[in-house]
């Protein structure tokens, strides 16, 4: 064999710099599009929200007073304060949410300490969850008038928490999931090593570990379900102006149902009260989900992610 014929490698120097081929260059144009492509749409969604942010301040603002916040409307007509509908929405959050974080974290915690990976009832839980996670609201307050209102024949407080409660429960059962998932092993290993049953491992060790991020999945989950208005106009519609804690059989006043009759009444100063209205559950909501990202960011400091 000659030892003049030159190597398919000749020529090719492993130490220099690497030269562009036009494949490299395409793969290089494509993905540059595709980032700017994503940042853009980045761009466009936080616009958006600042539109949206915007608008409900401009409009909002002029409604806001100390008397808007404090004072009860009158008996009947409009005008007034909306006290009662503040506390009626945060009564109605609160039951749904005693119902739903309870459900949401034990099913979190069966789903990561219990059923295997590829288990049947492990398959069958996440895709239930992802289902319900995606029904319209308005479908879960036409289920929910038919288990307690229709029989009741009477809207009720309590019905708009189940309706709140079942929307928020697929996203505490997620969040919490994800948080669970990230508690390292070696403290799962360490209480088995010390022949700690599981369930104390489970409330001792690993409940503790996570608490802050579950916290952080179930104020999301709060925010996400104190805006909704379907449910609420289906189920507990039709109240009185006047404040009242009687949750069975009787409708509680809240702000998502007080905005739209505001918007839909014929009174001309309406659609100011609407955007008032508008402007303090926004501003609940928004607070509630900055809490919720300075404990997300404290948990993961914690874990030391």
């Amino acid at each position: 064999m000659s030892t003049d014929q030159p190597s398919e490698t000749a020529g090719f120097d492993p130490t220099g710099p690497l030269t562009p081929s036009g494949n490299l260059r395409r793969r290089l144009a494509v993905s540059r599009l595709i980032r700017g492509l994503a940042t853009l749409s980045a761009v466009i969604a936080v616009i958006a929200l600042g539109l949206v942010v915007y608008v409900v301040i401009a409009r909002g603002a002029p409604a806001l007073s100390l008397d808007f916040l404090i004072k009860d409307p009158p008996p009947s007509g409009p005008g007034g304060g909306i006290r009662s509908a503040i506390i009626g929405t945060a009564l109605i959050v609160a039951v749904g949410a005693v119902l739903a974080t309870p459900l949401g974290v034990l099913t979190a915690i069966y789903l990561v300490e219990f059923a295997r990976p590829n288990s049947l009832s492990g398959r069958a839980l996440r895709m239930a969850l992802d289902l319900m996670q995606g029904l319209p609201s308005v479908v879960i307050g036409l289920f929910v008038f038919g288990l307690l209102v229709k029989p009741e024949k009477a809207d009720s407080g309590f019905a708009g928490s189940v309706a709140l409660a079942i929307i928020m429960l697929p996203l505490i059962a997620r969040s919490s999931q994800e948080v669970l998932m990230l508690v390292p092993r070696t403290l799962r290993d360490a209480a088995d090593a010390l022949g700690v049953n599981r369930w104390r491992a489970i409330l001792t060790v690993i409940l503790p570990t996570a608490l802050s991020g579950i916290l952080t999945g179930t104020i999301l989950a709060v925010a996400r379900a104190a805006g909704e208005t379907a449910p609420l106009l289906i189920v507990d519609g039709i109240f009185t102006n006047q404040l009242t804690f009687q949750m069975f059989g009787h409708a509680v006043p809240n702000i998502p149902v007080s905005i739209f009759t505001a918007a839909e009444a014929a009174d001309p100063t309406g659609f100011t009260r609407a955007w008032g209205e508008a402007l303090v559950l926004l501003a609940g909501i928004l607070i509630a989900n900055i809490g919720a990202r300075l404990f997300l960011a404290r948990q993961r400091a914690r874990m030391g992610l």
